[in-house]
């Protein structure tokens, strides 16, 4: 059945000369691609109330309980570029369906685990289903929008999304918890992605690469060998310092990235053609779209502990609280949106993005330990103008590659962000406790001059009076490192704005794509 709103064959692309506008189905159809999106997001963070019980129930050892928690988080980062290019290939809606049945399944184990190694396999088969979710949800957005200026607005809505999902997860995660089971976190998953099963097929159109050439699959262990390592590496630096382990872990990512690149440029077909990155705008989209990721983790790192740790916030008033700077998130997409349609150069809008969450890490430096509205309105800020940057590179990311290669080149910007998320937290995180530990007294415990957490553990085994001096101490500290981690973060983005507005001015403005040959069914 041909979708009515793309009048084609099967053999030719959705956009006729001009590119049609869609219509009501079409944005039925980014309403359901807005379900998997937001549960994807959400498992990045629905475990952040349930690992108390489920580490009473299922009793898992440190180590267990480590890989529970980041277990779909290094599965999702390292298999993102293979299942763009295979959506390009096999097609995107059979993909979709294919990882949403796969998440429904994955969460029904883990949600009934008996034992940490079931609920560990489980999270590594969510992350597999993630990492064909995520990619695919985006490059369908390139199928479904071919007019410029709809495919923006819903690329905003698409980033919005992505953000809240995250601050949502651990707020239904402590209210399901609360009044049910833990495994109840991963039951929220199965009614969504049955509805997607259900209705997929009828409103989302397939599309694939004609002519994708063959699957390189050597391509496939080289892009895991070269993310993971990278990512477990920066991830585990904050809190661990530079340990020799994670320093040769990112040593030995790059070595692969190395190779992986190599590859791309001598494989017959490679997983990641290098004209992909000579299209204009597409590189400096992925590489602003990686430092606004830098600066949204960055900050997040920050403003989770201060609510919690600093003020004394129980973990549901930390997140309740943490949901309120994202609400400002689904007005700044659609104003960046609006602002390029009406003529205002690109460039200026991303390097205002990029100034305004400057200004956002520039009132974290001036937050004290009793500042909370000061921090919340910071975190607001900071998360208004990353979205605005996010949401425009992704559409000039997508607008400026064939729609064939729409799969593979949402996998590499997703893949960036992961890559800048970790950074964010590994290098701000680092100056924070460089801060920190210079900052505590020297007449304290070796363990409370380590972090802030290990100080207030040690303060409730002190004699009242030294413990109230104590965390007092580490408070003052842990702040002091926020703000110094706030001025470098300030300093960054006053440098991607300028990057962003000398290397964005030439790129043109979104215009309606012409036809190109893909097959497109619905």
């Amino acid at each position: 059945m041909t979708n009515p709103q793309h009048p084609t064959s099967p053999e030719t692309d959705t956009a006729p000369p001009g590119g049609p506008r869609a219509g009501r189905r079409e944005w039925t159809a980014l309403g359901v691609l807005m379900l998997p999106l937001l549960l994807v997001s959400m498992d990045v963070s629905v475990l952040y109330f349930a690992i108390p019980q489920i580490s009473a129930d299922l009793e898992p050892s440190g180590t267990q309980q480590l890989w529970i928690f980041d277990m779909y988080a290094f599965v999702l980062a390292g298999l993102l570029m293979t299942m763009g290019s295979v959506g390009d290939r096999v097609g995107r809606r059979k993909l979709l369906l294919i990882g949403a049945a796969a998440f429904g399944a994955a969460s029904l184990v883990a949600a009934y685990a008996n034992s940490p190694e079931t609920l560990i396999a489980a999270r590594a088969v969510l992350g597999i289903g993630g990492a064909t979710l995520m990619p695919s949800t985006l490059a369908m957005i390139r199928t479904l929008f071919t007019d410029p200026g709809q495919r923006s607005k819903a690329i905003g809505m698409w980033s919005a999304v992505m953000t809240g999902g995250v601050a949502l997860g651990s707020v239904m995660s402590g209210v399901l918890v609360e009044h049910f089971w833990w495994g109840s976190v991963f039951l929220v998953n199965l009614p969504a992605m049955a509805l997607l099963l259900v209705i997929g097929p009828f409103l989302l159109p397939e599309s694939r690469n004609p002519s994708p050439g063959r699957f390189d699959l050597l391509s496939v262990p080289l892009s895991m060998a070269a993310v993971l390592p990278v990512i477990y590496g920066v991830k585990e630096i904050p809190s661990e310092g530079w340990n020799v382990r994670y320093v040769v872990s990112v040593t030995v990512g790059l070595l692969f990235a190395a190779l992986f690149v190599h590859r791309q440029r001598t494989a017959e077909s490679p997983m990641l053609p290098p004209a992909l990155f000579r299209g204009q705008g597409f590189t400096p989209a992925v590489s602003l779209n990686l430092l606004s990721s830098f600066a949204m983790m960055g900050s997040a790192y920050f403003t989770t502990q201060y609510l919690q740790s600093v003020l004394g916030k129980s973990s549901m008033e930390a997140a309740l609280w943490a949901l309120l700077p994202t609400l400002l998130v689904g007005v700044a997409a659609p104003v960046a949106a609006q602002l390029v349609q009406r003529g205002v150069n690109r460039a200026y809008v991303v390097a205002g993005g990029f100034v305004l969450a400057a200004c956002g890490y520039g009132m974290l430096t001036l937050a004290g330990t009793d500042s909370m509205w000061l921090v919340l309105a910071a975190a607001g800020v900071i998360a208004s103008g990353i979205v605005t940057v996010m949401s425009q590179m992704m559409d000039l990311a997508l607008g400026t590659v064939p729609a064939r290669q729409a799969g593979t080149a949402s996998s590499v910007l997703e893949t960036g962000a992961e890559f800048g998320g970790a950074l964010g937290m590994a290098l701000l995180g680092s100056i924070g406790t460089a801060v920190y530990r210079h900052e505590m007294p020297a007449s304290a415990p070796a363990g409370a001059r380590e972090t802030l957490g290990a100080a207030l553990a040690e303060a409730q085994r002190l004699p009242s009076r030294a413990g109230e001096a104590l965390t007092a101490a580490a408070r003052e500290a842990f702040t002091s490192g926020m703000q110094a981690a706030a001025v470098a973060g300030t300093l960054l983005l006053l440098g991607a704005a300028v990057l962003a507005a000398v290397t964005l001015r030439q790129v043109p403005a979104p215009r309606p794509q012409s036809p190109e040959r893909e097959k497109v069914c619905a």
